[in-house]
């Protein structure tokens, strides 16, 4: 599996993000083939320890993909300061025909970032990149 390419600046993006949301998680996607945009979106649990992309957001992300601009990377954040892909994150991953970035921050900042990609063979999400900050 070939990461999708995460260029130094939208990742960037998203590690502040992930900084200005904690202590909750942050939510988003990156569009572009290349990417070249972080789209930062609302979190709509606000419970600091799961995340959803809403309402009209969704609605954006999901016509993306008939765009010339597809998403291609969901991004979310760990407050926990660990970058790993929950049973939770596993559940909510859905259908969408990309790959995953978690981030880990905690109060002192990004610790963290691990790319993740569907494996046919293996029948689960496997790690195909990782960042230290």
């Amino acid at each position: 599996m070939t990461p999708v390419a995460i260029p130094p600046a939208v990742l960037a993006e998203v590690y502040a993000h992930a900084v200005r949301a904690f202590p909750d998680e942050c939510c988003g996607y990156l569009v572009g083939n290349p990417v070249d945009e972080a789209i930062a979106c609302t979190n709509a649990q606000a419970s600091g320890d799961s995340f959803a992309i809403d309402g009209r957001e969704l609605l954006d992300f999901a016509r993306s993909f008939d765009s010339p601009r597809p998403a291609r990377v969901v991004y979310h954040s760990h407050p926990n300061g660990r970058a790993y892909f929950s049973a939770r994150d596993r559940e909510m991953a859905g259908a969408y025909p990309v790959q995953h970035l978690v981030v880990g921050v905690t109060a002192d900042g990004v610790t963290e970032a691990v790319q993740l990609a569907w494996s046919e063979e293996t029948r689960d999400y496997v790690e195909i990149a990782r960042w230290k900050a």
